[in-house]
């Protein structure tokens, strides 16, 4: 049903909640894993004097999350994990990268109250709405319920 999974990562526990179910869902599909992280070149403390490095920092630190998942990934038996890191504004970057390789994003998301939803939550809404291919989100906390 699936060939191609899309797994946009920022490190979060909302996002290592979604690991699961994508791992999951990639093994029955016998699909590819694509783990994205986007280094957000419009967040604030990047754009300031250094920005180049901070933003180089914050790459290697999205390189070693996509390695880490991509070898928890290999531990839970997906055979094809591609790792990719890119700048941009995040929404952006994952509905791209979505339309280029994907036919399905799997993401955590916040609960759908308070300052959660609107900090945490934005970038996963975005990605709903706005997504050609489908979306299924997991909320944090919801592994094994």
């Amino acid at each position: 049903m699936y060939d191609h999974v899309l797994l946009p990562t920022d490190g979060s526990e909302a996002a290592m909640d979604a690991e699961n179910e994508a791992f999951e869902i990639t093994t029955t599909n016998d699909a590819t894993l694509h783990v994205l992280f986007v280094v957000d070149e419009t967040a604030g403390p990047l754009n300031v004097r250094g920005g180049d490095e901070r933003f180089e920092e914050a790459e290697s630190e999205g390189e070693e999350t996509v390695a880490e998942i991509g070898e928890r990934a290999t531990r839970a038996g997906v055979e094809d994990v591609t790792d990719v890191v890119r700048r941009g504004v995040p929404h952006e970057e994952i509905l791209d990268y979505a339309d280029e390789h994907c036919d399905l994003v799997v993401m955590g998301t916040r609960g759908r109250s308070g300052l959660d939803r609107q900090l945490l939550g934005s970038v996963t809404e975005k990605v709903v709405r706005r997504s050609n291919p489908s979306v299924l989100t997991v909320r944090v906390g919801s592994e094994g319920t």
